[in-house]
């Protein structure tokens, strides 16, 4: 991109709000992409790049030529990873494999739920469901297998590799032992056919934990039918309305939208079945164990102790009005205060960029490029923030092309990103204004972001975020700790009209907010991860929803409401089965690492690359305790982690002391 083409693009934005700022400090270019709206393209005649750059992308019909490029590669290198010597060629080969699959399918995963086009939907879709399909045909691959077994059982080559390498082949064969490489011919293919059962299962079980609920008109007083989705006769019912004023709106939801439905019931038992049909098939004692090993937690029995510890130590522990806030916290300035703490804490910079035609698929869509002081360009995070009509409401952080050192090239594969969030478009008047609770949920995600982008690993199967579920996390919910921190929020947060900063007491009172019922959402948090570990555990012999009943009081203590199926809706049994519990292991690890290492200065350059060194540039190439191990410089236990998490429920007393002065 020419330096006079994004020239323009920030001169436009910022006279865009010449007439609503009043001589508001000028925002940096970063603040003024984001709190601008974004300008139509007006060159009709210039090439469509395609989606992200991909060419074959600049139509649904691409994702077919895309997949049959990529699996054609597939045929090339599993010929060649199979005839190869064993050595680190071997390893570099299988990177190559798993690297152009990813590219696709990643990539595909994303468009599939994102894309406006019902068109690049579908095709995306059934991109996922072709390479899926081979990639469980590949886990199961014998002479594939082979020649990984070749390299790991000779014990003078694996001295000659270096840690990164002989991690990388660990992992990849971790992969084929899962899947039951070990087995005979008939029961190999029986694990096979159970893994493409599973991915049907998955699909369904998603889609329908999202479709809305419906119910007759006359069924619902008609006072309350402009709070629900009319549909001819019946009322459609999409959430829980939880942050309805009105107690009869939010009962009618949640009785409606949990009420139990037959089909979906006898997917997610069979879900279920299937799991633990697998686990025990290539020999494991259930879908738990299979599922943890190389997290930090390593078992189920773990987690149950960790959760159980955590439930004895709570005890129930100053509200806040979100829209004050939300003036001094206008996009732009939340990108430009993120934009300075990278600066200050890794040398790095975000700068935007103006994508070319057809590279993104809204036009509301941000490009930003991550640019570190010495080292350059060190990849692309999408920027995908504003909600529109049938996009997913969930902030979520995709990989689109994970970094790895090319070896066919010479040089290193820039990762790619999408962070995608549902905030409200700026208007004529305002920018948009987030809430605090946007504000940190933009922190958390962008954490994610600076985890792939910092991370310099020489294989994309442990690119970034590519770790252990239960550290993955980790750097997330950190950014939540800069995000409510004065020191931090002082130097971006400012009111859009007049300039003012935001007050020291109101971030002083938004810290001590989150602690009102800090207990009770913690406690809930545990409940779902117990939930997942039963559903996980061993066949229970009843129904899912007589384990909910009995989990919700052991470990939440509210009655459980007769007629409803809560965990029809709980979709994160599929991408987190048997590991719900890492939200919480990561914040411990969060917490220590920021009471440790942060709080004393939490924008000292010292302990930010102490911090890029020891955590996030390992990606997963590195043991997830390890990498704790390296950065608190002691070993945690369990209950440190329990600790950790009971700690933050304290009061700051400061802060009463605070408000009684003001």
């Amino acid at each position: 991109m020419s330096a006079c083409k994004s020239l323009s693009f920030i001169v436009k934005n910022r006279s865009l709000w010449a007439h609503v700022r009043r001589n508001v400090t000028t925002w940096t270019p970063v603040g003024a992409a984001f709190n601008a709206k974004p300008h139509r393209r007006l060159d009709l005649f210039e090439k469509n790049v395609g989606l992200f750059g991909v060419p074959e992308l600049s139509c649904p019909a691409g994702f077919q030529v895309a997949t049959r490029i990529a699996l054609k590669n597939t045929e090339l290198l599993v010929e060649k990873a199979c005839s190869c010597p064993p050595g680190v060629d071997t390893v570099q080969t299988f990177d190559q494999l798993s690297d152009g699959l990813c590219k696709v399918a990643d990539l595909a995963d994303f468009v599939k739920i994102a894309h406006p086009d019902p068109a690049f939907r579908e095709a995306a879709e059934k991109t996922c469901i072709e390479i899926g399909t081979v990639v469980e045909k590949l886990n199961t691959n014998v002479d594939l297998c082979k020649s990984l077994k070749n390299l790991l059982d000779n014990p003078d080559i694996v001295a000659q590799l270096d840690p990164d390498t002989r991690r990388v082949a660990e992992l990849f064969l971790f992969d084929f032992e899962i899947s039951g490489i070990h087995l005979d011919d008939h029961l190999r293919k029986e694990a096979v056919a159970l893994h493409v059962k599973l991915l049907d299962l998955n699909n369904e079980f998603l889609v329908g934990s999202h479709m809305p609920n419906r119910i007759a008109r006359a069924a619902i007083p008609e006072h309350l039918h402009l709070y629900f989705e009319n549909e001819g006769s019946f009322i459609q019912v999409g959430g829980l309305h939880a942050d309805s004023p009105d107690d009869l709106v939010r009962e009618i939801a949640y009785r409606i939208y949990l009420y139990p439905n037959a089909d979906m019931m006898d997917c997610l038992e069979e879900l279920l079945k299937c799991r633990y049909k697998l686990a025990k098939l290539v020999g494991y004692e259930s879908y738990g164990h299979r599922a943890l090993k190389g997290t930090m937690a390593k078992t189920p029995e773990t987690v149950m102790s960790f959760l159980q510890l955590l439930t004895d130590k709570l005890s129930e522990r100053y509200n806040i009005e979100p829209s004050l806030y939300s003036p001094y916290l206008s996009l732009g300035t939340c990108m430009e205060g993120l934009n300075n703490l990278f600066s200050q804490l890794y040398g790095v910079s975000l700068m935007s960029e103006y994508p070319s035609a057809g590279e993104v698929w809204s036009e509301d869509v941000r490009k930003l490029a991550v640019v570190h002081e010495t080292e350059g360009l060190l990849g692309y995070i999408y920027c995908d923030f504003f909600h529109r009509p049938g996009k997913p409401h969930q902030d979520c952080h995709f990989t689109i092309r994970g970094g790895r050192w090319c070896q066919e090239t010479g040089q290193y594969q820039l990762p790619v990103v999408v962070l995608m969030l549902s905030l409200p478009h700026p208007t004529k008047s305002a920018p948009t204004l987030l809430t605090p609770g946007m504000m940190e949920n933009l922190f958390h995600e962008m954490g994610h972001a600076m985890h792939s982008m910092l991370g310099r690993t020489r294989y994309q199967h442990v690119t970034g975020t590519r770790c252990p579920t239960d550290f993955a996390e980790v750097p997330s919910i950190l950014m939540e700790y800069f995000a409510t921190d004065y020191r931090v929020i002082s130097h971006f947060a400012r009111h859009y009209e007049t300039g003012q900063p935001l007050p020291e007491s109101m971030v002083a009172r938004l810290c001590e907010s989150k602690k009102v019922c800090g207990a009770a959402d913690t406690q809930l948090q545990i409940f779902y991860a117990a939930l997942d570990q039963i559903y996980h555990g061993k066949p229970q012999n009843r129904s899912t929803t007589e384990i909910l009943k009995e989990m919700q009081q052991k470990f939440y203590g509210l009655p459980y409401m007769p007629n409803t199926a809560w965990q029809l809706r709980f979709s994160h049994l599929i991408s987190y089965g048997a590991k719900y519990y890492s939200y919480l292991m990561s914040r411990a690890v969060a917490s220590m690492v920021w009471k440790q290492c942060f709080i004393q200065d939490p924008l000292n350059r010292d302990m930010g690359e102490r911090y890029r060194r020891e955590m996030l540039a390992h990606g997963g190439a590195k043991e997830p305790m390890l990498m704790v191990e390296g950065m608190l410089q002691r070993q945690p236990t369990i209950e440190d982690f329990v600790d950790a998490l009971v700690s933050e429920l304290n009061p700051n007393f400061e802060t009463f002391i605070m408000d009684s002065e003001s």
